[in-house]
Formats: structure tokens, sequence, C-alpha cells
């Protein structure tokens, strides 16, 4: 059975020549001291509970929502499991999701309980980002990105 984009419906605009390396987002994981805390926040924050959670029994060490357009994937595992402490501040990659209004989102972000990261910044006329600090240390990035819109079939 063919992975290939064009298999799933799906053909790009900009095509590289021969497999590509990385095929595409599949999973961002954040961690959390406090995991119960962390599937109500952003059970609460996403409207929808996770879909995923291990193990089956007892405390849950990670669980995973499917969230957008293509359904990506974002887990939070305890931070206990994670291979490497956590940092002293915020740090590490920020992984921008898209969202139709950076503004709107921000603000509730910061109502939910995160903190400011970066306030909303244009970057040119149809690129808005943002970030967010979740109130367990991650960073939450969002995006209002054209080149976003025109991949969506």
């Amino acid at each position: 059975m063919s992975t290939s984009p064009q298999h799933h419906g799906f053909i790009s605009k900009h095509t590289n020549q021969g497999d590509p390396m990385l095929r595409g987002l599949s999973t961002v994981v954040f961690q959390a001291d406090d995991l119960d805390t962390a599937r109500e926040w952003y059970t609460d924050v996403l409207g929808v509970p996770p879909y995923f959670a291990k193990p089956d029994e007892g405390p849950a060490a990670y669980i995973e929502f499917r969230l957008g357009d293509l359904a990506h994937e974002l887990g939070v595992v305890a931070r206990a499991y994670a291979p490497h402490p956590a940092a002293p501040h915020p740090s590490g990659a920020v992984v921008y999701w898209h969202v139709d209004d950076v503004q709107k989102t921000y603000d509730t972000l910061l109502t939910k309980g995160a903190t400011e990261h970066e306030g909303p910044t244009w970057r040119s006329e149809d690129w808005l980002t943002a970030s967010a600090t979740d109130p367990f240390g991650n960073i939450l990035g969002l995006i209002h990105s054209p080149h976003y819109l025109n991949m969506l079939p």
C-alpha cells in the first residue's frame, strides 16, 4: 500500500525529488510534573479529551490528543518518565499550531493560566505568530499561515 501524499488525496504544490527524509509532523510531546492536572488543563483548552492514555490501568504516564484538520498528535508525558530533566525555564523548539485567530487564541490561553512567551507579532502582511508557556513549562506556538491554508484539500 502506497504512503505517498498522492495516495491520501493530498498533492503538494512543492515537491522534492526522491523520498523526503522528514515526511511530516507526527507527534509533539510536552512534559508535565502533574499529568492529571495537565490532562484537565489541555482538555479544557482544546475542548476534547485525550483519545489515548497509557498505561490502561492506574495513573497515566502519557496522554495524547488528536488535533485539527490533519489530526496531528499532541502528547503529554509525566516528567518522571521524560528522557531528560526539565530545563530551569521554558526552552527548546517552538512548534507552531495553525489557528484562525492568533490574538483570540493567545488571549484564551493567557486567561486559562498560560503565560506570555512572545506576544502576537506580525512576520509579514499575512503571517502572525505568538507563543505562550503552558502551566507546565512547555512553549505552545500559534500561527496564522497562508501556506497551511493553501495545503488543505
